[in-house]
């Protein structure tokens, strides 16, 4: 979900957690809600985890000291094991965290199965709230009330290759079509080089060529959703995206198993001239052989000068309904979703911020941010908030999608066609 390998691979890693959502569970609310005693919280394991850790250890302490007769347990949760984990959590309250990190796309479902506690009001009363990106505050909000706090967000860009540039005497694409155009320009120059390294397994780099062209996901709202990924919108920015799967940019035999973090691991090494990738690529890319030779502006939408909606990824930080904590819970999750804490996590990891004014602080220090705050500003997109999301993309339906596509299996229709059904079945049987 987030830093170098992980980060750059938010839908890879959603994936992995989509597919274990707990079928039966006994999490029902405790009664209790003790002042003193032991809160277990559950954090995500980064590539990397020593200063999350050094963070994380500071909140602690300053929680500790100000709540006498409380302590707290940190367990950082590897995440080929978080799905497992998290299931059990909530079939079994005894093993279950007070507090826990969790991936955005999931909120859903993990309201769904009755594991998340309702801090609607508690929310409300955070003066700090007030704050809040709108799109991050969506990503904790089901049926209009909330389950957590957002933690960072994340989006993607596109990156690009300055020396190359400046060699052949390119610019900077303003458009999609003027993309679609410099990466063939690109790719017939240095037929070594990617012009755009796409993936066929990239979900969240397909998308903004979708909304761009006026499609969406699913139409509706909570309870009644319906895929728009067949109208005639929609068809029009898939055809947008696996047009670039050619040889004369990204030949599909190499690009259409290609996830996220394959697309950044390419151009980092030096093997593409751009790329969409996130602001958690940023680490990956500087510690590539590119480093000093490549630039970042918003991935251009369809037309001159306008920003494609990006995916607005990231994770949040929720309580569990079966605490026996819950004041404490909720103000430990406070403080650790916390201005103080977001910022400090910027600093040390490079997370983006889901307050607006802390985030304004961390692109005027880091001039890298600027492109992703930019990206923000203009608008991004989320997944829809039904537990059938969780479903849609552990089953692989939009990659399936594209790589039938790109393959020559189907035609932009047809496959669209197909995708929606099973969106739609997905929908339906959401309880």
């Amino acid at each position: 979900m987030k830093l170098p390998t992980r980060l750059a691979a938010l839908a890879a890693a959603a994936l992995v957690v989509a597919a274990c959502a707990p079928q039966t569970s006994d999490n029902s609310s405790s009664d209790t809600d003790a002042k003193t005693g032991t809160l277990r919280v559950w954090l995500f394991q980064e590539v990397g985890n020593k200063p999350k850790e050094q963070v994380v250890d500071s909140v602690v302490a300053a929680f500790e000291k100000a709540h006498k007769g409380a302590k707290v347990d940190v367990e950082y949760i590897p995440i080929d094991t978080r799905a497992q984990r998290v299931k059990a959590a909530f079939n079994d309250p005894k093993s279950a965290p007070d507090v826990m990190e969790y991936g955005n796309t999931d909120t859903a479902g993990y309201v769904h199965d009755g594991g998340l506690l309702d801090v609607t009001e508690d929310f409300g009363d955070w003066s700090e709230a007030k704050a809040t990106d709108p799109t991050a505050k969506q990503s904790v909000t089901v049926d209009g009330k909330l389950y957590g706090a957002p933690f960072y967000v994340g989006v993607r860009a596109l990156y690009y290759r300055t020396d190359v540039f400046e060699e052949l005497g390119l610019e900077v694409p303003k458009t999609m079509a003027e993309l679609a155009t410099t990466a063939r320009r690109i790719r017939a120059a240095k037929p070594d080089l990617y012009g755009l390294v796409v993936g066929g397994a990239y979900t969240y780099g397909a998308m903004p060529f979708v909304w761009a062209n006026g499609g969406e996901l699913a139409t509706g709202k909570s309870g009644s959703y319906a895929s728009g990924i067949d109208s005639a919108a929609a068809q029009k920015g898939i055809t947008a995206y696996t047009s670039l799967f050619s040889d004369d940019n990204c030949p599909a035999a190499k690009c259409a198993g290609m996830g996220g973090n394959d697309t950044i691991t390419a151009f980092a090494a030096g093997k593409a001239g751009m790329a969409i990738g996130g602001d958690f690529s940023h680490t990956a890319v500087e510690a590539g052989k590119v480093k000093g030779e490549y630039a970042v502006v918003p991935l251009p939408g369809v037309t001159s000068g306008s920003i494609a909606p990006a995916f607005a990824g990231g994770n949040n930080i929720g309580v569990l309904k079966s605490t026996s904590h819950r004041t404490l819970a909720v103000q430990l999750m406070e403080a650790l979703a916390s201005k103080k804490t977001q910022a400090s996590l910027f600093d040390a990891m490079g997370f983006l911020p889901t307050f607006t004014d802390v985030r304004d602080q961390a692109a005027a220090k880091e001039p890298f941010v600027k492109p992703f705050v930019q990206t923000l500003a203009a608008g991004t997109r989320f997944v829809p908030a039904s537990p059938a999301w969780s479903q849609i993309d552990s089953s692989l339906v939009l990659p399936t999608m594209f790589q039938e596509v790109v393959s020559g299996k189907k035609d932009v229709a047809a496959a669209s066609t197909e995708a929606a059904k099973k969106m739609d079945a997905a929908f339906g049987s959401a309880g």
